[in-house]
């Protein structure tokens, strides 16, 4: 017989992660894991029980080859003839949380239950942030499974 969790049942962590020379959508995978809840024997995927990530030094992420110059984002304002294109490039100068917050979203499945969960991203310029009463775990992507996580 399944078990289910329920609410009351719910216990969210803090995680804090260090994305000096992090490579974008490797870190996005293991992040995207953490907030749906995929590390937890208790996963439902219908149900948010995932943990909330702090990421800082979003500024030094990587990409790998040419990425970060050929790559291309697009969005559209909704008017005819309003598709806007942009790089990585572009996008680092002006708001750097914007590229990893889009890889992250990316994988996440669509729908109500995702915009919740990317909720729980908090993404900060710099080594400081609002979030240490909550003692986060630290998260080492040096020492995970994937040894490319890391660019030098």
């Amino acid at each position: 017989m399944t078990k289910f969790v329920k609410k009351d049942d719910l216990e969210n962590n803090w995680y804090e992660i260090d994305a000096n020379n992090a490579i974008v959508g490797r870190l996005a995978t293991v992040i995207s894991k953490i907030i749906r809840g995929k590390n937890k024997s208790t996963y439902t995927p219908h149900m948010d029980n995932g943990d909330f990530v702090i990421v800082k030094n979003i500024e030094k992420i990587k990409f790998t080859g040419n990425k970060f110059q050929n790559k291309k984002y697009f969005r559209h304002t909704g008017h005819p003839g309003g598709i806007k294109e942009s790089t990585p490039e572009k996008m680092s100068k002006n708001k750097p949380g914007e590229i990893l917050k889009l890889a992250v979203k990316r994988m996440l499945p669509g729908g109500p239950l995702a915009k919740k969960q990317l909720t729980k991203l908090k993404l900060y310029t710099g080594s400081e942030h609002p979030h240490t009463s909550q003692n986060p775990k630290i998260i080492d992507l040096t020492k995970l499974n994937n040894k490319n996580l890391i660019r030098n």
